[in-house]
């Protein structure tokens, strides 16, 4: 506790780190008061039920911090952005002059970002549309007249566009990623409805189904703590410099076995919950020829289907590689090394420092996977166990919580690190 105290005085001490925490919390009560807004038109109690009786719409309502089941101007919440991101990273992979601006520096960031948010566009109007004609279907929205229903579209749209702008500026001016930041926050802001969730179901629970949400809650912390702090430690000598009177310098260059982060979640998720909101769209419309897709969407995608889980799993595992192959370039790294006069013990510098660097990360990222998918589906699992739902949206959740309290921990010790304090946290 002492030390937790020592660091909160240190950061406050530092002048620029403590214009950083307070624009972070003043976004985030921005963002905090924008998601209790809501649409006007709405009908609170059916929307509820809907959201009650939907895993799909609960884990999506999750990751856009309650605006969801709100229904407020922000009811897209991000998924839109971190589609286009999906997309255009995809692209980048297949076309090569999006390769090359992305080799660009700076300037090569600023063009691939700007491209995002113009995609994020079209993103958030065909995700808009959907949304309000399910509700519309359900009956949850009361009037129907056309000028209205754009309107609507069109708060979501803005609200969308307005949460990507808070979470670029929590990035720039703030403490940390500013995406991550904003869904740690809004499930942060759900924390107490889970736990006033869970307290309304606990005279319905037995010990033994107690013992295992408590134990299974303490062993998913504990092992994101240590796969986040994982890493393999890569033994890389330097050649004795003229000025050196001792015989070469060794260090190492750690591989994070969870190199990718929570943005393996993020992505997988946005993705496993479109295709059955757009299959029971598609139902609605009663259209005969599309029966058959429409149903085939629905039950594949049924979190209480084995498909489901396999498809959310592999999902996880896949964006892992990706993102990962995207953040760490064997190749640009061992060129690094061989520039400044380092090698590998028993491997030569370039090509046979960056395959052997390729072959270790491919290992370990297999490991941070499956790990990242365990999480993702397990808690999923064992609601049939506990019969705490709850549950269900805690791993994935708790993964992100923690993950960017790490994140934001080792952030601000780097920071003050350079500030010559001795340590923090």
């Amino acid at each position: 506790m002492a030390n937790v105290l020592t660091a909160i005085t240190n950061v406050w001490k530092a002048k620029d780190l403590r214009r950083k925490f307070l624009i972070t919390l003043g976004i985030l009560a921005i963002f905090r008061l924008l998601a209790v807004i809501p649409v006007p038109g709405i009908d609170r109690a059916a929307l509820a039920q809907l959201f009650s009786g939907s895993q799909i719409l609960g884990l999506l309502d999750i990751f856009s911090g309650g605006t969801l089941a709100n229904f407020s101007i922000m009811a897209l919440g991000l998924a839109p952005y971190i589609n286009a991101s999906i997309v255009l990273q995809l692209l980048t992979m297949i076309f090569p002059k999006l390769e090359a601006l992305s080799k660009e520096g700076e300037f090569g960031r600023e063009k691939i970002n700007q491209y995002t948010r113009l995609l994020t566009v079209p993103f958030s109007a065909v995700q808009a549309v959907g949304m309000v004609a399910l509700l519309k279907n359900q009956n949850i929205i009361s009037f129907a007249e056309p000028l209205s229903v754009v309107n609507v579209g069109i708060t979501m749209i803005a609200g969308t566009m307005l949460l990507m702008w808070l979470g670029e500026l929590l990035t720039e001016y703030g403490i940390g990623n500013g995406i991550s930041l904003l869904i740690f926050a809004g499930i942060v802001g759900r924390l107490p409805v889970a736990l006033l969730q869970t307290e309304a179901i606990r005279q319905t629970l037995t010990v033994f189904n107690l013992l295992i949400f408590v134990t299974l809650a303490l062993a998913v912390i504990a092992g994101i703590v240590y796969v986040n702090e994982a890493a393999r430690q890569i033994t890389v000598r330097y050649a004795r410099r003229p000025t050196s009177a001792a015989g070469g310098q060794s260090t190492h260059l750690p591989l994070r076995v969870n190199q990718a982060g929570v943005i393996p979640i993020i992505f997988a998720v946005s993705l496993v919950v479109m295709p059955s909101i757009a299959g029971r769209y598609l139902l609605q419309l009663s259209l005969p020829q599309l029966t058959p897709a429409a149903n085939f969407l629905v039950t594949t995608f049924d979190p209480n289907r084995w498909s489901y889980h396999l498809i959310y799993f592999f999902l996880v595992l896949g964006f892992t590689y990706f993102y990962t192959a995207v953040t760490f370039n064997p190749d640009k790294i061992a060129d690094e090394i061989k520039k400044y006069g380092g090698f590998l013990p028993g491997l030569r510098p370039g090509k046979q420092t960056a395959d052997y660097l390729a072959y270790v990360l491919n290992r370990i990222t297999l490991a941070g996977g499956l790990f990242l998918g365990a999480i993702a589906v397990l808690p999923s699992l064992a609601t049939n166990l506990t019969g705490i739902s709850t549950l269900t949206l805690g791993g994935t959740g708790i993964l992100i919580v923690v993950s960017v309290v790490l994140e934001i921990s080792k952030s601000l010790e780097s920071q003050l690190i350079m500030r010559n304090y001795d340590s923090f946290l």
